[in-house]
């Protein structure tokens, strides 16, 4: 069966994309054109490129400490994040290759952050446009790119379905990471923690990770730790009274950057709604937001495994209405 994917934009939740191009493959089915958003654009190009499983050994390896490192923080640039050092990592997979040369057709999805409109990505280097797709608003500083400063695709298309609508496709297959159905309650044990109580440690402990003499000082400053402990924590943050006397019960207490990733999931929740009724797939594949946290980038085998697990009982679903039809 020749599939035609659409991955979905979601942060570490978007290693659940792996699994179900595991699944796929396991199946033999051929994938004849991947658009994606955000870490949908990453893990789309790397399968595009025939890089994905050295990417999967990679990712699988990588231990709290890592991700940390390679999160590149900085607090005088327009995100929190640079990511250059995951780009870096990418890069060294990928190798020097252009969307024009691989053998499945790919489209990364950006948003042109000064004209506000979608730009889809189908030439030039893949990891240019993966780049540009994963620059989350205010994590991820944007990238430059032929004279274009791009956001992360998801702003305006977390679901590019529209890319492959001419694919040579027997099914569209999209992959939403925004579903809202329950998980083991293993897996979502720490879900209404704040999402970066360990981001938390990273700027109490980041005189090792920022090299920019700028920031070192600011960090040095009551002011300075004070506005970045504000960033990432909710602990001390009383809750409106009011709402706890008329609700009766305890409301999760939120961080400002929980605060701002759940503003950022409910928006794309909603544009992804009309996405599909605009484009609706063959088969819709849900991975729930509260399977990971947004950055629990070390948690790729679990998150991995999710996915594979989804697109099996999705796959026999849809195989199953095929022979009976």
């Amino acid at each position: 069966m020749r599939v035609a994917l659409a991955l979905g934009s979601g942060g570490a939740r978007g290693y659940a994309h792996i699994g179900v191009l595991n699944e796929l493959r396991e199946r033999d089915h051929e994938v004849v054109g991947i658009a994606g958003s955000s870490m949908g654009a990453l893990v789309g190009g790397l399968e595009a490129a025939g890089k994905l499983d050295e990417f999967t050994l990679w990712a699988s390896s990588l231990t709290q400490r890592a991700v940390l490192r390679l999160l590149d923080p900085s607090i005088t640039s327009a995100g929190v994040l640079r990511a250059g050092k995951i780009l870096d990592a990418v890069r060294d997979i990928l190798g020097d290759v252009t969307i024009e040369e691989l053998p499945i057709p790919y489209t990364s999805v950006a948003t042109d952050l000064v004209t506000g409109k979608s730009v889809w990505m189908q030439r030039g280097r893949v990891d240019d446009a993966i780049r540009a797709s994963i620059a989350i608003p205010g994590l991820i500083t944007p990238h430059v790119l032929d004279g274009r400063l791009l956001g992360d695709g998801g702003i305006l298309d977390p679901l590019p379905m529209a890319p492959i609508a001419a694919a040579p496709a027997d099914v569209t297959i999209a992959v939403s990471l925004a579903g809202e159905a329950p998980v083991t309650e293993q897996r979502v044990q720490d879900a209404h923690q704040p999402t970066t109580d360990w981001l938390s440690r990273m700027w109490r402990s980041s005189s090792s990770l920022f090299d920019n003499k700028t920031a070192r000082s600011l960090l040095e400053t009551p002011t300075g730790r004070a506005v970045l402990g504000r960033f990432v924590a909710a602990d001390d943050e009383p809750l409106d009274e009011a709402v706890e006397t008329t609700t009766g019960h305890e409301l999760p207490k939120l961080g400002s950057f929980e605060v701002m990733n759940r503003v950022i999931d409910i928006a794309q929740a909603a544009l992804a709604r009309h996405i599909l009724a605009a484009y609706p797939p063959d088969l819709l594949i849900e991975v729930p937001r509260t399977v990971c946290r947004s950055l629990d980038f070390h948690r790729a085998a679990e998150v991995i495994e999710i996915g594979q697990e989804l697109a099996s009982v999705a796959l026999d679903t849809l195989e199953r209405a095929d022979s009976e039809s």
